[in-house]
């Protein structure tokens, strides 16, 4: 006997592809990837996007969803592609899903996809980690000894235990700094920026904070606030982190 055939025509084809760029602030950094998956769907029924559905007995809105950042820690650059069977304009459509999405996960940028190899421009993140209650002093001396190590070997549990490895080699940049002006802190703070480039293993902030700890004693009295700014392809002339979106942009018909 063959393969059992769900009854029905098949699923409508995908004639357009947008990517989108969102965000995870306040309390919502806490969201896990599965929670935010099932928000988001629920936001494209709300909004009654024209979604593209895979085939089977169980169709799926077709969403691809690009280098998650972990559990609690916030960003300003997280990454999904949608298929749809039917053409909206990338804004409104933008705007319409932030009506349907909780405050904290919204949506800020839209485009049309216009080129392939996406996973590929995202390279490195850019980070930002809020180290409350250390002097910045003593986070920079401690910057100053991890970058000058050869390596920083730092231990995480995976899946597959405790696993052991290199903090330093996929580190691009890593600096200290004060609070700006406009963020007020109580007591000693300091700020760190860190850009890291995406290996196998992934090497997180947690896993660069292990670093210092290892090689400054940096241990900051309370757990640091963890913020992706940007993802995407690393400049190494420049040492940022560029917008992956601006290939589609640039691959745009003009009027």
């Amino acid at each position: 006997m063959g393969k059992r055939q769900p009854e029905g025509p098949p699923p409508a084809p995908a004639v357009q592809r947008i990517r989108l760029r969102y965000t995870k602030r306040g309390r919502l950094r806490f969201t896990s990837h599965r929670d935010f998956q099932r928000a988001f769907e629920r936001a494209l029924r709300r909004a009654e996007v024209p979604m593209a559905y895979s085939a089977g007995f169980t169709p799926h809105p077709k969403v691809s969803y690009a280098n998650a950042a972990p559990t609690g820690t916030g960003s300003e650059a997280e990454y999904l592609e949608i298929a749809l069977v039917d053409h909206r304009d990338p804004d409104a459509l933008r705007e319409l899903l932030n009506g349907s999405l909780p405050d904290g996960l919204d949506v800020v940028d839209a485009v049309e996809v216009r080129t392939s190899g996406f996973a590929d421009r995202l390279t490195a993140s850019e980070w930002e980690m809020r180290l409350d209650g250390v002097p910045v002093e003593d986070a920079e001396k401690a910057v100053a000894a991890f970058l000058a190590a050869d390596a920083v070997e730092v231990e995480r549990r995976t899946k597959n235990g405790m696993r052991t490895f290199d903090a330093r080699g996929p580190v691009a940049g890593l600096e200290a700094h004060a609070p700006l002006p406009d963020r007020p802190t109580q007591g000693p703070c300091a700020i760190l920026r860190l850009v890291v480039r995406h290996v196998t293993p992934a090497v997180r902030p947690d896993d660069v904070l292990s670093g210092l700890r290892a090689v400054a004693d940096l241990a900051p009295p309370v757990p640091a606030a963890v913020t992706r700014l940007a993802q995407g392809l690393f400049d190494e002339e420049s040492g940022t982190v560029t917008d992956p979106l601006a290939l589609d942009r640039e691959a745009a018909p003009t009027a």
